[in-house]
């Protein structure tokens, strides 16, 4: 059995095709089926149900795929433990909500210092994006709202007020409550403060609408259509233009932390260390002095 046999392997699996998984890693057809009959023949076993429209794992090719997502993640742990180097290259996968106010120039900072790293980012929710991180398909993530997890190690980056926001300043905190939520999907932090509050307070059921961008639910509130749960620090300037406006909700709904976090089993590249020595270096700065580096970089 040779490691290549596992991707090939996992290809297929992923794609439930040989046709795909061939096309995906620039391999004949039957190329690919004459690996996979290798594997079957090695483990005495069939690792799929071909069908019509494809292949689908059975019992004993989950069992593999288990099994071979650990053995191909240690070999790529392995490869990054001989080529870390003082001066960190290869790929960082970071995952982040949309509201880090310090993101800008914690990204720019890092990709001057180190300038060789292929630094790519995903946006998601905060569950989602912790789900990524157990499942190490990340290498970290900036996340709001996080609670303790033992798999998983966290810096604090920094502590914001989270601020209702409509389009009416005239307006009561009983009124708003009965206007439609305009939040991301669920595992949002940010939503699950707000229906805590609402819910705590008695409105049950209440109206949501989702989107998928921040700027979206911003231009939504602007238009009237609903109210939202957003930090401040994103609204700073929106709110002195006139073109929103800042509701306070109680502390226990609007005081929430951003954390960075990444896999406490994960070996930790250079690469990595140097991400996690950068985000430390802002952890104790406030965001209005990081939005004018912004402005005047």
């Amino acid at each position: 059995m040779e490691i290549k046999d596992l991707l090939i392997f996992q290809s297929v699996a992923h794609h439930g095709s040989i046709s795909k998984a061939a096309d995906e890693l620039c391999y004949v057809q039957s190329h690919v089926t004459a690996r996979i009959k290798s594997l079957e023949s090695h483990l005495r076993t069939e690792l799929f149900h071909r069908h019509s429209r494809g292949t689908t794992l059975n019992s004993e090719g989950k069992k593999l795929l288990h099994y071979s997502e650990k053995i191909i993640l240690m070999m790529n742990e392995m490869e990054k433990a001989f080529q870390d180097s003082d001066s960190p290259s290869g790929t960082l996968e970071i995952g982040t909500v949309e509201t880090v106010i310090k993101l800008p120039v914690i990204l720019s900072t890092y990709c001057r210092n180190y300038p060789n790293v292929d630094l790519s980012l995903i946006t998601d929710v905060t569950k989602e994006l912790v789900h990524q991180i157990l499942n190490r398909k990340l290498d970290g993530a900036f996340v709001a709202g996080f609670d303790h997890h033992p798999e998983i190690e966290q810096v604090e980056v920094f502590q914001e007020k989270l601020v209702l926001i409509s389009n009416n300043q005239n307006i009561s905190l009983n009124d708003l409550k009965n206007k439609p939520l305009l939040v991301f999907s669920e595992g949002c932090s940010y939503r699950a403060n707000l229906e805590n509050w609402l819910y705590d307070e008695g409105v049950i059921n209440a109206n949501v609408m989702e989107f998928g961008t921040l700027e979206t639910i911003l231009g939504s509130v602007k238009s009237g259509l609903g109210i939202s749960l957003v930090p401040q620090s994103t609204v700073h300037q929106l709110e002195l233009d006139g073109a929103i406006h800042c509701h306070e909700i109680p502390d226990k709904y609007s005081n929430i932390s951003t954390f960075f976090i990444w896999h406490a089993g994960s070996y930790i590249t250079t690469t990595m260390e140097k991400f996690i020595d950068t985000v430390q270096e802002f952890t104790a700065v406030d965001y209005p002095p990081l939005i004018d580096q912004v402005l005047n970089s």
